[in-house]
């Protein structure tokens, strides 16, 4: 009798271990699948964080595409990326530009240009990556105080990051390409002293779209000139041709430093003239030269 019982209770702590290791094993199993989860979506992540910085660094090459091909008509480059989530797209006739100027014996402000140009964006699902809500980088020029981007090294393109959420047109974090109105201002004295403003903007219009490769190709395709003389005083105002529309690209999207720029033509000049320089960029997706 004593022998039988010491053998069942025997059997039971047998038992005991092999329950054990199986909880055991299955709880690893788990954990490792739950690391597994985590590690994938952080590795995702990661590429998606990467595609990011990609693009912004990419956006920043097109606009520098954009203004060495605009001052020669014919002059084409091809900027190629890789993307897993993102696209680049074109909004055509997006931000108004228009210049209006006072000149000697007039006292108020008469048009002198205006101009519609489309916008370049490289949207990224913010299902793929995100920052917050409202977030704002610029990204090219590091100084952004007036509405035009002044000097001989400035650019006609300003580059920044932006996510503004909802929007009707889907929910992105967006590297943005917004083409900007560059100013210079030169002296000649020769029989007479003469002061000049020249200002420059590409006129951003869409072409093709192939969509044959990962690829943004600008064309330079016309360019036109605009002179006025006895300048007094210069308003660069912009618009928002959208701001009203579904997709509510407005003042907030854009973030510019100001919506208008006076420039006044100092004293003591025996005239003043504007030159006003309007290129025809055209920009085509996806042509696999």
């Amino acid at each position: 009798m004593t022998g039988r019982i010491f053998r069942k209770r025997l059997g039971k702590r047998a038992l005991s271990p092999v329950i054990s290791t199986v909880i055991l094993t299955g709880a690893i199993v788990a954990l490792l699948g739950i690391t597994m989860v985590f590690a994938n979506g952080f590795l995702w992540s990661k590429i998606a964080e990467g595609e990011f910085n990609s693009a912004k660094q990419f956006m920043q090459t097109v606009g520098l595409a954009i203004d060495d091909v605009a001052w020669t008509v014919g002059r084409t480059e091809t900027i190629r990326y890789s993307s897993k989530y993102g696209d680049i797209t074109m909004m055509p006739s997006t931000l108004k530009y228009t210049v209006y100027v006072k000149t000697e014996g007039s006292g108020t402000y008469q048009l002198f240009a205006s101009y519609e140009v489309g916008v370049l964006l490289f949207n990224i699902p913010v299902s793929r990556y995100s920052v917050s809500n409202d977030y704002h980088e610029l990204i090219f020029p590091s100084q952004d105080e007036t509405l035009t981007l002044t000097g001989t090294s400035a650019p006609v393109a300003r580059v920044f990051a932006v996510e503004k959420l909802p929007m009707s047109d889907g929910d992105y974090i967006r590297v943005v390409v917004a083409p900007s109105i560059r100013s210079l201002f030169s002296t000649i004295n020769a029989s007479s002293s003469v002061y000049y403003v020249k200002l420059y903007l590409p006129v951003v219009t869409k072409g093709s779209e192939a969509r044959l490769a990962q690829s943004v190709t600008v064309t330079g395709s016309s360019i036109s000139a605009t002179t006025i003389s006895h300048v007094t005083s210069i308003n660069v105002t912009v618009s928002f041709l959208r701001e009203d529309s579904p997709e509510n690209f407005d003042a907030s999207f854009f973030n510019f430093p100001s919506l208008c720029q006076v420039i006044d033509i100092p004293p003591g000049y025996d005239d003043s003239v504007l030159e006003f320089y309007a290129s025809e960029v055209t920009v085509e997706f996806g042509i696999n030269y």
